[in-house]
This record gives structure tokens, C-alpha cells and sequence, in this order.
């Protein structure tokens, strides 16, 4: 269980309410943190019907009901507070994620917590210039990170030298576990090779 989320009592009864009106057995909500650790971070809360978790989500069993918290931002939602006030109008739900923006990592920290404040708060921002952006897609267990290159680094030419060169000289530099890095859509690589 994690305790690193609060969610108030008004919440979960405002929470309980909106999902029973969706009349879906066994629907939840599930949170998560978007671009978590970058300046860019936005906490978003989703209704998650059965099925629709990813299986590395932790569950939340409350009295009302149930939260899934996407694994990859558990770090980031430490000290959160899902919390709803009510007014004349209604009432809104706010969330306030002190550390969505700022990375909790150290040398102790999972490979891929480390990778990511890497690539968030090094490599992405160089990028945003140009509207790209790359996200780590998985860490093989031979300790290569799979990466994604989003935005503006798609299908450029100059992707594969540039980019690679760099990010991997930098990720590597920092992190000396590290195996290497591979592009998500390297055709070396055809477990995820798509034919037509």
C-alpha cells in the first residue's frame, strides 16, 4: 500500500459519486503523472475501467474506492493530496503534487527512475526546441534502455547520428550500468517488428 498519495475524505465521496454515475461494475480511477519529473509535469486522474490498468499499477483499496497509481509516478506523487472542495457551484477536486516536477533520485534509485531524470531534466529540454522529445519505453534485462524519439526527432534524417551520439554518450557517462541505448524502432531488434 502506498502511502504516498492522500486522498480526503471529500474526495473520495466526490470521487465514489462521479464514478458510480458511469455505472460500470468495477470501474476505478487511476492516477498518473505525465512528463513526471520535468517542469512540464501535469498530475491527471482518469477513470480506469476493468481491464484498462497497466499490470505494474498500484492498487489503492479504499472505502469507497479503488485508485490505481501508475507505477512509473509513485515516486513523483509522494506527499500529494487529492482534495475536493465544495462550493455554490458544485465543487472541484484538486490535486497538488509537491514532487511531480522535481525527480526524487540518487544513486540508490531504480535504473530507470535515473534515466528518466536524465533524459528529463538534460536531454529533453535541449530538445523541446525543436518539439522533440524522447521517452524511455522499457530497460531490457541486459541493462539497455529502449528508447522512444517523439515530436520533431521522428522520422529526421539526422536522428539516428545526432541523437543517438549524444543521448547515448550522456546517458551512459552518467550512468556507467548502462548497456547501451536502442532506438524502439530499431529493425535489429524484430521482436517488435512490424511487416505489412
Amino acid at each position: 500500500m502506498s502511502d504516498s498519495i492522500q486522498i480526503t475524505d471529500s474526495a473520495q465521496d466526490y470521487l465514489a459519486e462521479l464514478l458510480e454515475k458511469q455505472s460500470v461494475e468495477g470501474i476505478a480511477v487511476r492516477i498518473f503523472i505525465t512528463q513526471p519529473g520535468t517542469p512540464y509535469a501535469e498530475t491527471c486522474l482518469a477513470y480506469c475501467r476493468p481491464g484498462e490498468e497497466e499490470p505494474s499499477d498500484e492498487l489503492l483499496e479504499l472505502e469507497k474506492i479503488r485508485v490505481y497509481l501508475d507505477k512509473n509516478s509513485l515516486a513523483f506523487l509522494e506527499e500529494a493530496v487529492v482534495d475536493f472542495n465544495a462550493d455554490r457551484m458544485g465543487g472541484q477536486l484538486t490535486i497538488k503534487a509537491p514532487n511531480a516536477k522535481m525527480p526524487k533520485v540518487n544513486a540508490d534509485s531504480p535504473l530507470e527512475d535515473r534515466v528518466n531524470y536524465i533524459l528529463y531534466s538534460e536531454i529533453n529540454p535541449g530538445l523541446a526546441s525543436h518539439g522533440g522529445e524522447i521517452k524511455l519505453v522499457e530497460l531490457t534485462e541486459d541493462q539497455v534502455a529502449i528508447l522512444a524519439f517523439g515530436g520533431g526527432c521522428q522520422g529526421c534524417a539526422a536522428v539516428d547520428l545526432t541523437l543517438k551520439d549524444g543521448v547515448e554518450k550522456t546517458l551512459l557517462e552518467r550512468i556507467p550500468e548502462l548497456a547501451g541505448i536502442r532506438d524502439v524502432t530499431d529493425h535489429t531488434d524484430t521482436t517488435n517488428a512490424y511487416y505489412r
